[in-house]
């Protein structure tokens, strides 16, 4: 990545972004004090989705930042935003947490989860609300798929052991759900 480098259709948070990354690259411990009040509500928000537990998701909060301090060299806005980039890391390994204590202890079904962050969260964005308003136009049935995938990590198998329905119909509605998400959002397939 070059000094200064910023894709032509970011937005001025993202710069922002990129220009604390390059500075955290370089060892500036006051970017990565910036970037964390700026992302750290939303990585919480996630990681407590997924975890359910505030300890576990705040103590999970701080090592992802700590990676990220260590990966800031490593971050290519080529392949996406530091927004997407945070969160994936924060999903990842609270995905991990949560498939490291399925090997020890089965949990019971849990209740599908709704939304990322909830409406009176003063850390909503305008991008979780967007995406709010998307799952709310996808099928109840495809969004259980949906989450149960995203926030719980759960594999096509999995869910249709937990919804007790055939390993066909998760597929089926796992990819109508994400083509009308994408419809709905505006992204374009790749």
């Amino acid at each position: 990545m070059t000094a200064g480098a910023t894709r032509p259709d970011a937005t001025t948070d993202d710069a922002a972004d990129i220009a604390l990354i390059q500075a955290m690259a370089a060892g500036d411990r006051a970017a990565l004090a910036a970037l964390y009040d700026r992302h750290a509500a939303t990585m919480l928000a996630l990681g407590l989705r997924i975890l359910k537990n505030r300890g576990e998701a705040e103590d999970l909060l701080h090592d992802v930042f700590l990676e990220v301090w260590r990966a800031a060299k490593d971050y290519d806005l080529k392949r996406g935003r530091v927004r997407t980039w945070l969160v994936i890391r924060m999903r990842s390994r609270a995905l991990d947490v949560v498939k490291s204590a399925r090997v020890s202890r089965r949990s019971g079904d849990d209740e599908v989860i709704g939304r990322v962050v909830g409406d009176d969260d003063p850390s909503a964005t305008p991008d979780q609300a967007r995406v709010r308003r998307a799952l709310a136009e996808v099928s109840e049935d495809q969004r259980a798929v949906l989450e149960l995938a995203y926030f719980e990590g759960l594999s096509c198998s999995e869910i249709a052991t937990r919804l007790d329905v055939p390993i066909g119909t998760v597929k089926s509605r796992l990819a109508a759900g994400l083509a009308k998400l994408r419809h709905t959002l505006g992204a374009v397939p790749t």
